[in-house]
């Protein structure tokens, strides 16, 4: 079997932060089976095959010279939970850029523009850090609803998913499409140097996921709506104050109407369409069900 030409601008490891998480795990074996030399980051390092596992974490600096030594572009995945991550992020990509890292691409949100909240502060950054760059503001993850999510263990548990979005529609995406636009970003021979709005192919209110989700599982799926202030206090209860009110809000922004839309991103950046919510639902319908 012929292994595929590296045609990517790199001339050292492609250094991939949150490597284990949900858009990591789908990124690292793509660039993998591109032919690409890939540096899996993440605070548990674990070895796969063709990649270079290293330990990260990034509260601890004295992990990060060894993760970058070397690396020619990184695929920067926040802290987990961290209301401002900006705090640990742009210190981060100062040392990258000593460190001789030409390309970064920040994973953001759809509703997190430059100089925003949260991520936009590191999305603001990057032109002036790196020569080559982009950002990823994919919608809501379509894995949210079948992995290791609140969302998901309510479905699994009780048949039910709270939301503070009332009647808002959501363009649900795979992380499957993400990581594909993520090494596209990473490897094109042509630097992207902007922000790409990622999502799937249809803007769904959680009431219409609910039904999908009845439908694929034969067994009663609903949504329950709540106020922010509920929500808030939920998220509160496992996570920082201060991210649980960013989540909240993010729920408010959904009910305004500031996720309703569809964009031809991953089509055009990848050649191929996003997948639909129903089929990702049909295809992972064991995970609907059970732990």
């Amino acid at each position: 079997m012929t292994t595929p030409r590296n045609t990517s601008p790199a001339t050292g490891p492609l250094l991939v932060t949150g490597a284990t998480g949900t858009t990591g795990s789908h990124l690292v074996p793509r660039l993998i089976r591109a032919g690409h030399p890939v540096r899996t980051a993440a605070r548990r390092s674990v070895a796969g095959a063709g990649a270079e596992p290293v330990s990260f974490d990034w509260s601890d600096p004295t992990t990060h010279d060894a993760a970058l030594d070397g690396a020619s572009a990184v695929y920067l995945v926040p802290p987990p939970g961290a209301a401002e991550p900006a705090a640990v992020m742009l210190p981060f990509l100062d040392r990258a850029r000593r460190a001789g890292v030409r390309r970064a691409v920040l994973l953001s949100s759809s509703l997190i523009p430059a100089g925003g909240p949260a991520t936009g502060a590191v999305h603001r950054a990057l032109p002036d850090v790196f020569p080559e760059w982009a950002v990823l503001r994919p919608s809501w993850f379509m894995q949210n609803l079948t992995g290791r999510h609140p969302h998901a263990d309510g479905i699994r548990a009780e048949g039910l998913i709270t939301t503070a979005t009332g009647r808002g529609r959501v363009a649900f995406i795979d992380a499957e499409d993400i990581a594909a636009v993520a090494a596209h970003a990473l490897t094109a021979p042509t630097p992207p140097n902007t922000d790409w709005i990622l999502t799937g192919p249809q803007a769904l209110s959680y009431d219409a996921v609910a039904a999908v989700l009845t439908e694929v599982t034969g067994r009663p799926v609903r949504h329950r709506s709540v106020s922010v202030e509920e929500m808030r206090a939920r998220h509160a209860r496992v996570m920082p104050p201060e991210f649980a009110t960013v989540l909240a809000d993010l729920d408010r922004r959904i009910a305004d109407g500031a996720e309703d839309r569809t964009t031809d991103a991953v089509a055009r950046l990848t050649g191929r369409p996003p997948r639909s919510f129903t089929t990702y639902a049909e295809d992972n319908s064991d995970a609907l069900t059970t732990s």
